[in-house]
């Protein structure tokens, strides 16, 4: 017979009974919210009202190096601004996004913002949420952004400036001068093919960054692109007077390619080497199979398991380059002697295009060089998708 109390209630439940069914409780809510939490790829943790984390997920872990569950918030991220964020958070105040101290990463260092958000109302004890975003690609796709547009408008600029400056003095002054139109009308021809050559290679680098996360589909004929290259700048070459070496082209094979994005990139290459040889110097073309299969996947990052690769190389005998330019020379617009190249009717844009092609076909750029020895560009690209 069950026991009744003077009110006609239940008899009162047992002290350690009512917790264990509250620890119970408590812990299938924190089961449930360690669930959730893993749905979340980035890092991401809950803290109670005393800043420990009361579940996180396994890329937390990941970033804090180790379980961090059970920890207190300072034991693992010492940073006196995410402290006040979570104070404010539980007190029901809005929060702004916490700049976390950098990080080394793989690739250099990284930046982290932590996003909080209050739990209404609180679950097993989880009172804050708190997101840990990495933002190191977002603020360099700004950076960059930001950077090109600048140069851009820098490179437009100039050849701008001086066809108004002519207009201006054919317009006046030089009205009635025809010697002087003669030459301004040059000049001002000289400038708007700088412009043009300018957007024209801004639009290609724009069409192969777009492709580039996607593998060409075709195949490419290597003997039939360096002939076509060879053509291409026979005028160049004899003007001069310049001894252009290519390979026997019947023994290059067919890769798998884009016809047209390869021949860009090569012809780049040698008319690079022709530009910044010396008159009655020598560009060699030479080639190269590679089956070594460490080589191969050195140079070939972008294929699991490549079987062989060829080694395109072009060199000349120009002044060279010195070593600490060599790692920016396929940025945008990055030139060691800017008005130099500008004067030899460079863009800066020439590597950087060379480099996306590379990417896109999976291989790889190699670049060596000295000063007074000339340099060497070498292109890896796999024989097999």
């Amino acid at each position: 017979m069950s026991s009744i109390g003077a009110q006609g209630g239940r008899k009162p439940e047992d002290p350690a009974e009512a917790a264990a069914a509250g620890a119970l409780v408590n812990g299938a809510a924190i089961e449930s919210l360690g669930r959730m939490l893993e749905s979340v790829p980035a890092p991401l943790f809950a803290l109670d009202r005393n800043r420990q984390v009361v579940a996180a997920n396994v890329a937390a872990g990941k970033l804090f190096g180790g379980t961090i569950t059970g920890r207190n918030l300072l034991a693992f991220l010492r940073h006196p601004p995410l402290v006040d964020a979570v104070e404010a958070c539980e007190a029901g105040r809005s929060t702004e996004p916490v700049a976390l101290p950098e990080s080394q990463g793989r690739s250099g260092q990284r930046r982290l913002v932590a996003r909080l958000q209050a739990i209404r109302p609180p679950m097993a004890s989880a009172s804050v949420m708190v997101l840990i975003e990495d933002t190191t690609a977002a603020e360099r796709a700004l950076t960059l952004r930001r950077d090109f547009v600048a140069n851009v408008s820098h490179e437009l600029k100039t050849p701008i400036a001086a066809l108004l400056g002519f207009i201006e003095t054919l317009m006046g002054p030089a009205r009635d001068d025809p010697l002087a139109r003669q030459r301004f009308l040059g000049i001002m021809r000289g400038e708007a093919e700088r412009m043009n050559r300018l957007v024209s290679e801004l639009l290609s680098l724009s069409r192969i960054e777009m492709n580039e996360h996607q593998p060409p589909a075709g195949r490419a004929d290597l003997g039939n692109i360096l002939k076509t290259v060879r053509d291409s700048l026979t005028l160049k070459v004899e003007q001069r007077q310049l001894n252009l070496v290519f390979p026997g082209l019947a023994e290059l094979p067919t890769i798998p390619g884009d016809p047209d994005e390869l021949t860009q990139a090569i012809q780049n290459l040698v008319d690079n080497a022709i530009k910044y040889s010396p008159d009655r110097g020598e560009v060699r073309v030479g080639y190269q199979r590679i089956e070594d299969p460490i080589a191969c996947r050195e140079k070939l990052q972008g294929i699991r398991s490549p079987k062989a690769m060829i080694a395109l190389s072009v060199s000349d005998q120009g002044e060279g380059i010195a070593k600490e330019h060599i790692p920016r020379l396929t940025e945008r617009f990055y030139r060691v002697d800017a008005a130099r190249s500008r004067e030899l009717g460079g863009t800066g844009l020439g590597l950087a295009i060379v480099k996306h092609i590379v990417n896109r076909h999976r291989g790889s750029l190699d670049i060596d060089s000295e000063p007074g020895k000339g340099s060497t560009f070498t292109l890896f690209l796999p024989v097999e998708a």
